[in-house]
């Protein structure tokens, strides 16, 4: 079923958001995501097919002045889009310069018109409920996904929601119909596949925040000055573009990370090493 916005792409690009970097080819970035709902690898894009797109409803609740939802279409078409180029940055210390397209986050809270209370906006995603996505992706264990984004007084311009990508509706292993996209945030601030925005005065409970809070806070700001603390942030990876000394030391260090995997499980231990992430 062909998507039901698919005339409004591709839309008209902002040059307001503009890169010092060529945009990641979209064969590549469509085949190394992250999307644990449908695997731990970077491989998921095929299995990410299975998900379910329309309908797809968005629930708007919380801190606003009447709660309510939305199908994603209606919101599209109430909205509009436009396409950024963005930097995306993943934790584990690779990027990509990707054309998103979609509308600033800035709009749909003033659609939803939040109380003067409301400064933290948790977007809760796994597509529904568990059953369906179990159908979806055989997963085992499932927990509720919750990203939070906190401002002051309206939120920042970069925050946004892409509907699609490279000039067409967004790909299902990218977070289909509707993610977030945090440049200036790693990447797991990005919350795929979205289904409800809680407005609230207290801060959530982010979900990977729960699972490691040492290693994936609540603010999660790119800063190549501060390390994760089981590797460095200084230099990154830049995902199916080479040429940089930044990027040959990575590749250099992944590669002896890859020969020191495959000594024997006691002597990696006797050394320290663990899988790079």
């Amino acid at each position: 079923m062909p998507d039901p916005t698919s005339d409004l792409y591709p839309p008209k690009r902002n040059e307001t958001y503009t890169l010092d970097r060529p945009i990641t080819d979209e064969k590549v970035n469509g085949n190394y995501n992250n999307f644990y709902e449908f695997g731990s690898q970077k491989t998921i894009a095929s299995t990410a097919q299975a998900l379910k797109t329309r309908p797809w409803m968005i629930k708007i609740d919380g801190l606003v002045e009447k709660p309510f939802e939305i199908g994603i279409d209606d919101l599209i078409r109430k909205v509009g889009i436009e396409e950024r180029t963005y930097r995306h940055r993943c934790v584990e210390a690779w990027s990509m310069a990707i054309a998103w397209s979609g509308f600033p986050l800035a709009k749909l809270v003033k659609l939803a018109r939040p109380l003067g209370s409301a400064k933290i906006s948790a977007d809760a995603d796994l597509h529904g409920s568990q059953d369906r996505l179990r159908a979806e992706a055989d997963l085992v264990s499932l927990a509720l996904y919750r990203r939070g984004l906190r401002w002051r007084k309206r939120p920042t311009i970069l925050a946004f929601l892409a509907t699609g990508a490279y000039g067409h509706p967004i790909a299902k292993q990218h977070g289909a119909p509707i993610r977030l996209a945090v440049p200036w945030k790693y990447g797991f601030k990005s919350v795929k596949s979205i289904v409800h925005f809680t407005f609230t005065d207290q801060r959530p409970k982010t979900y990977w925040e729960a699972l490691q809070a040492q290693e994936y806070g609540f603010w999660a700001n790119v800063n190549p000055e501060v390390p994760h603390p089981r590797w460095s942030q200084a230099s990154e990876e830049v995902i199916g573009h080479r040429g940089t000394a930044a990027d040959d030391e990575v590749q250099r260090l992944r590669r002896i990370r890859r020969r020191s995997l495959q000594r024997p499980r006691k002597q990696r231990a006797a050394v320290g090493i663990s899988p790079l992430r």
